[in-house]
């Protein structure tokens, strides 16, 4: 198997607001074109130690990135540096810890925001450093890059539905609201991307907790959504854990690894 991946990481995402408020993806559900699987994600519920476990397959207490705070590059595999190594374009729009993981640490907004370079493991880069950045325009610097470069595996990566997460809390119209409208850019982009042949991962890398915050072992900060969509997979019941995303990417990839993956859900 050797296709081309897409996966969208949706910051701070509870797994029940993607459930209930995006209608798009629920749609191609309906249709039999898409399946949803719920995830708990590993801890701490944070955004950089579960960046480096979705991406490398590697939980945060044993990956050394245990918080927010620790500002260095990733010590394992990625899907980036696998996928660079074997001959395959990588391409990232996304958060500049991103950045700082998989390609230079400090993140230095001038030399990095826009990053082509084919010897770094994320070659074509759009990174981002204010929290508040739209995500419309995110999808828009995510699209631009799929078009110019044609990437083997592209990461999108939005952070505005954490950020008003932390603004107004779970339960709150705001935060179900952006949800929402990130289905709705989703809508703008998925048939395009199978059309040219990607394979589209959607997921979050923790959830939000009414305290305006995460971090804990709350089922609202640790329960993210996973909705899959393409014929690479087998849209079966199954079962996946967040450190078998990397590796269920690198089969799709079609890259030599050994990386944990979820067979069930791929197809056969």
């Amino acid at each position: 198997m050797s296709k081309k991946v897409i996966l969208v990481v949706l910051d701070g995402l509870n797994y029940q607001v993607a459930h209930d408020c995006m209608g798009y993806l629920h749609g191609l559900i309906e249709q039999q074109r898409a399946t949803l699987y719920k995830l708990q994600c590993e801890l701490p519920s944070m955004s950089r130690p579960l960046y480096e476990c979705i991406l490398t397959g590697v939980p945060p207490v044993v990956s050394g990135i245990v918080n927010n705070q620790i500002v260095r590059r990733s010590h394992h595999e990625s899907i980036f540096s696998l996928a660079k190594a074997q001959g395959k374009v990588t391409a990232a729009a996304a958060y500049h810890w991103v950045s700082e993981l998989y390609n230079r640490a400090p993140y230095e907004a001038v030399r990095d925001r826009f990053t082509h370079d084919e010897t770094l493991n994320i070659q074509h880069g759009r990174f981002y450093h204010w929290d508040q950045y739209p995500d419309e325009a995110l999808f828009l610097d995510a699209e631009d890059l799929r078009r110019r470069y044609q990437p083997d595996f592209l990461l999108i990566h939005p952070m505005n539905i954490d950020d008003t997460g932390h603004q107004f809390g779970l339960d709150s119209r705001q935060y179900r609201n952006c949800a929402r409208g990130a289905d709705i850019h989703l809508s703008n982009y998925i048939e395009s991307w199978l059309a040219d042949g990607y394979q589209i991962m959607v997921t979050s890398d923790h959830g939000m907790n009414n305290d305006l915050s995460h971090g804990g072992t709350l089922a609202e900060e640790r329960e993210v959504p996973l909705f899959v969509i393409g014929e690479g997979f087998s849209h079966q019941c199954g079962s996946i854990r967040q450190t078998e995303i990397c590796g269920t990417a690198c089969q799709l990839l079609g890259l030599e690894h050994d990386k944990p993956f979820a067979q069930e859900i791929l197809a056969p």
